[in-house]
């Protein structure tokens, strides 16, 4: 019968798969090395690495009572760096004695972090220990998406200038461990990074990072499509188009809320981080595009309008308050003068949810805050996720509105981000899942050319936009389209289309 077959199928299926992983693990190499001061039979595969305590036999035979053959083993997906250990005197670089083989691994120890840790195999004979660091290196060799060379992007005033310290002290050693080359940029204004993506020669690396905040993060994720779109032949003077990146991106987080290293990552933790991307994890994550009627904003991964938007603006009026006190005080003070933005949004549902009716493809009135994410913005205040109903890749914006309500019960819903229960749960708060949105002032909107990202005027005839933690400040309404799973990160970015 038709189930029969099926059956069959799947079987044969399943030992296929078994007969390969089997081949997989055939063992390549095995020898005796010492592991944690005892003798140990060690197997190597090109899967994994294994060993096993020696029992020595008793007299009358058999093994001695009390000792027991447990297998220990690291997969060698895992495992990020190989190196020779030799014994050196004071002063001397190079030879030495040899005491065997360092292998560094990359362990899960906590929740989502990831911690970097060693594992020895003694043995002093030159040519036994060299045939398994041939062998190992060249399982490593093989793993198709590990980088070799990468450019680096540094903000050093990210939130409390940290940026630069925490590259040489925490990732840097990392990657040189890895033996992966880095060229160092140390970013002197903003748009620098952007501007140098536009020119550099870029063949020459495997990936890009950025060591600073989600500003920094999406001026680089930005200079990356717009210098694929160039290099595809398109003028991003007319328009943004979803070309995909040369280079996937790297996200070392060293700003204050770390949105996007946080969501991809699950956690906000520089060696995290770092040992994603030497170990090439990747990861497609949407992007979005920000235009107006008159031109072209930028990409970006989120934004807020509104609530958002003005205490982003206001802590950028104030930035010789220190980072912290800062944000809190722009929040106070927003609150203090808490008003809504009367707009219009139309939006397009997205496809698969769309109803033969579209009678609520359109809104208006005053709103609070109006969020428009394409991820779903974890942070720290945030554990849930500003953005809890979309996903990195599913080509879907989350539009979330915040209608005109009492001071306390915005408060009550902002208060709410920081639990675990449901933040949108208010009468005045609208969710909706989408693939494009337009939002327009009805109020004094006016035109103010610009020649760069930010399109700058007075308050009184422009509208400040929060994306990716950047003011962008426009007079016009501005339509965001999601374009789906164009651009990947590492978890921490390539930039691999998913089917």
């Amino acid at each position: 019968s038709r189930r029969r077959r099926r059956r069959e199928a799947a079987r044969n299926e399943a030992a296929a798969a078994a007969a390969a992983g089997d081949v997989e693990d055939q063992p390549l190499l095995r020898g005796i090395f010492e592991v944690k001061k005892k003798s140990c039979d060690v197997v190597l595969s090109a899967q994994r690495l294994r060993w096993s305590r020696i029992t020595p036999e008793s007299p009358l035979g058999g093994s001695s009572i009390g000792l027991h053959r447990k297998e220990e083993s690291v997969e060698m997906k895992d495992v990020f760096s190989i190196k020779l250990k030799r014994r050196r005197f004071a002063g001397q670089e190079k030879g030495g004695i040899l005491l065997g083989i360092t292998i560094f691994v990359c362990l899960n120890k906590e929740g989502n972090k990831l911690k970097d840790a060693t594992i020895h195999l003694g043995n002093i004979s030159e040519d036994h220990c060299y045939v398994w660091y041939r062998s190992l290196k060249t399982i490593l060799m093989g793993f198709p998406n590990r980088p070799k060379s990468l450019k680096v992007f540094v903000n050093p005033t990210s939130h409390k200038k940290e940026a630069t310290q925490i590259y040489y002290e925490q990732a840097a050693p990392l990657f040189k461990l890895a033996d992966i080359t880095t060229d160092v940029t140390v970013t002197e204004y903003e748009g620098h990074a952007l501007t140098l993506l536009k020119e550099c020669d870029l063949n020459s690396f495997h990936g890009v990072v950025c060591v600073g905040g989600d500003g920094t993060v999406s001026e680089i994720a930005h200079g990356l499509l717009v210098r694929a779109q160039m290099d595809a032949g398109k003028n991003c003077d007319n328009a943004l188009v979803p070309v995909k990146s040369q280079l996937p991106l790297g996200i070392i987080p060293a700003g204050s809320t770390n949105i996007l290293a946080h969501t991809l990552n699950g956690i906000q933790h520089t060696q995290t981080a770092t040992l994603h991307i030497i170990l090439g994890h990747l990861k497609s994550v949407d992007m979005c595009t920000f235009s107006s009627p008159f031109k072209p904003l930028r990409f970006g991964f989120s934004s807020m309008f509104g609530f958002g938007s003005r205490t982003l603006a206001l802590a950028e009026k104030h930035r010789w308050i220190p980072p912290n006190q800062r944000k809190n005080f722009a929040v106070i003070k927003t609150l203090a003068n808490l008003r809504p933005e009367d707009c219009e949004i139309s939006f397009l549902p997205l496809k698969h949810l769309q109803q033969d009716s579209q009678e609520n493809d359109r809104i208006q009135g005053h709103f609070l805050n109006v969020s428009i994410m394409a991820i779903p913005c974890l942070c720290s205040v945030a554990p849930r996720g500003l953005a809890p109903n979309t996903r990195l890749d599913d080509g879907s914006i989350a539009l979330i509105t915040v209608r005109n309500t009492s001071r306390q019960e915005f408060i009550r819903h902002l208060k709410r981000y920081a639990s675990l229960k449901n933040q949108f749960s208010f009468p005045f708060i609208d969710t909706y899942i989408v693939e494009e949105v337009k939002v327009c002032p009805r109020i004094g909107m006016k035109h103010i050319p610009a020649d760069n990202l930010n399109c700058t005027g007075s308050e009184e005839n422009t509208y400040p936009w929060n994306i990716d933690g950047d003011l962008v400040e426009w007079a016009t309404e501005v339509h965001i389209r999601c374009q789906a799973a164009e651009f990947g990160c590492c978890k921490g970015c390539n930039c691999e289309k998913q089917s």
